[in-house]
């Protein structure tokens, strides 16, 4: 099962059938990422993402409900498409149950961006997904 936000997420994509459209909102989704600064998410090897170009690293916090908020940094200024998938699972996962972030399809990525992308974008970008749920299992 996907978590609920996350569905909310590819439901809103699904209203841009068309690539181009939904080009300019995945990269208007990545223009309103703030990346943390490194006292709020410091960058360590354990936290980053491996095979990413984009210089990506994510961070977990427990909730009192035993879920997680979830945070990445993406310290490359011109890796709009991290920042998009950043925001995504920031609100798509943080406060789901840890189980269903467990189950988050690797194919994710295909399922926002489309099967177009390069490779080296694809890997780092499935990363990103691989690390969040590498987090929800540290969790539990």
């Amino acid at each position: 099962m996907i978590p609920p936000k996350l569905q909310e997420f590819l439901d809103d994509l699904h209203l841009f059938p068309d690539r181009a459209e939904r080009i300019q909102a995945l990269i208007s989704l990545g223009e309103e990422f703030e990346n943390p600064s490194t006292t709020e998410l410091p960058r360590t090897p354990q936290g980053r993402v491996p095979g990413c170009e984009s210089e990506v690293f994510v961070s977990s916090s427990p909730r009192p409900d035993g879920t997680l908020d979830y945070r990445f940094a993406v310290d490359n200024p011109q890796g709009i498409s991290a920042m998009a998938l950043a925001r995504i699972l920031m609100a798509g996962l943080s406060g789901a149950p840890l189980d269903q972030v467990q189950e988050v399809s690797d194919d994710l990525v295909y399922t926002v961006f489309g099967r177009e992308l390069s490779m080296g974008k694809s890997l780092g970008l499935t990363g990103m997904v691989r690390m969040a749920k590498f987090e929800a299992s540290r969790a539990i």
